[in-house]
């Protein structure tokens, strides 16, 4: 059996994953909104996904190594999220998944696993 982290392509699969995720929420108008909770460069912010991601698939814990336990709710209360952020982020990370010519099983898995994870970072109420 393999992990995530393999069945994505390593690490230069997981890069080109959240590489692809970045540059989408960076083009795209439909993103304006979660690109805006974002410093102005996105360099710092790809890195942080792509060790979290690593190491949450099961490959190394670049993430855990430099900053501890993810904290992923914590780290992101400062950020307004409701629903209609956790919609563009996933719809975001579909897009990207797309890009990446993700097979269908491995792009379905990883929704599933994120939609959770997006639903509970919510931290305001939807108006």
């Amino acid at each position: 059996m393999s992990t995530p982290f393999e069945q994505f392509g390593g690490e230069p699969g997981v890069r080109a994953l959240v590489d692809a995720f970045y540059d989408r929420m960076d083009l795209e108008p439909e993103f304006q909104a979660i690109r805006a909770l974002h410093p102005t460069t996105l360099d710092g912010s790809r890195d942080k996904l792509f060790w979290f991601f690593c190491g949450w698939m099961g490959g190394p814990n670049h993430y855990i190594e430099r900053f501890g336990h993810p904290r992923l709710r914590a780290r992101h209360m400062p950020f307004p999220i409701g629903s209609p952020e956790r919609d563009a982020w996933m719809a975001c990370m579909k897009m990207a998944l797309d890009d990446c010519s993700t097979e269908p099983l491995q792009a379905a898995w990883l929704l599933g696993q994120l939609s959770g994870t997006a639903d509970w970072m919510r931290n305001k109420a939807d108006v």
